[in-house]
């Protein structure tokens, strides 16, 4: 007869004290969550299994401070949407950035132009951080623009917070990219 399983605080304490078993016991208990997000989202399996170890390798660093073992599920689906987003803007700037635009001299200035633009905003975007780099990518980013309340409820906020945080992360954008030397000071 197997031994009865644990439930998910005292197998999250366990993981917490390094405790490798209890590791492979939840990625077993939630590999399947969250290997079925990034397929939802229409990635390939090398992509999903891709998203699914950044998803796990972030819960390693993150357990420490999670609230409680309640909250894990709704953590790990979070995490990996915003993974699964991550990886499709990248693609398609990527793709923007392959595009098969005719590059002469007369245009070659303006392209690098952009090229450069493109890549101080991504820069731009890593070094302002969580919450605000998911919140400007889901306004301005994705193909599908999302309701306020679908981003609220992605970060964990209200709907009235959405307004003036994007006004917040826009200055807070702004100091980087100027820091940067990308746009000459007002």
């Amino acid at each position: 007869m197997s031994e009865p399983a644990i439930g998910d605080e005292m197998l999250i304490e366990r993981c917490r004290t390094g405790d490798a078993d209890a590791w492979r016991e939840l990625v077993d208990r939630y590999g399947r969550l969250v290997y079925s997000i990034p397929r939802r989202y229409g990635l390939s399996p090398a992509d999903a299994d891709d998203v699914y170890q950044a998803v796990f390798a972030s819960l390693h660093v993150r357990l420490p401070m999670l609230r409680s073992a309640a909250s894990l599920p709704a953590w790990l689906v979070v995490a990996a949407r915003r993974e699964c987003w991550r990886r499709r803007d990248r693609e398609r700037m990527a793709k923007a950035d392959l595009s098969d635009a005719e590059v002469t001299s007369e245009n070659a200035d303006r392209e690098l132009l952009l090229w450069e633009r493109r890549e101080a905003l991504r820069a731009g975007l890593d070094q302002i951080g969580e919450p605000c780099r998911t919140l400007l990518t889901l306004l301005f980013l994705t193909d599908k623009r999302p309701a306020y309340a679908e981003i609220a409820e992605e970060l964990g906020l209200s709907v009235g917070s959405i307004g003036p945080m994007r006004a917040r992360c826009f200055e807070k954008l702004e100091r980087v990219l100027r820091a940067s030397g990308l746009f000459d000071e007002r």
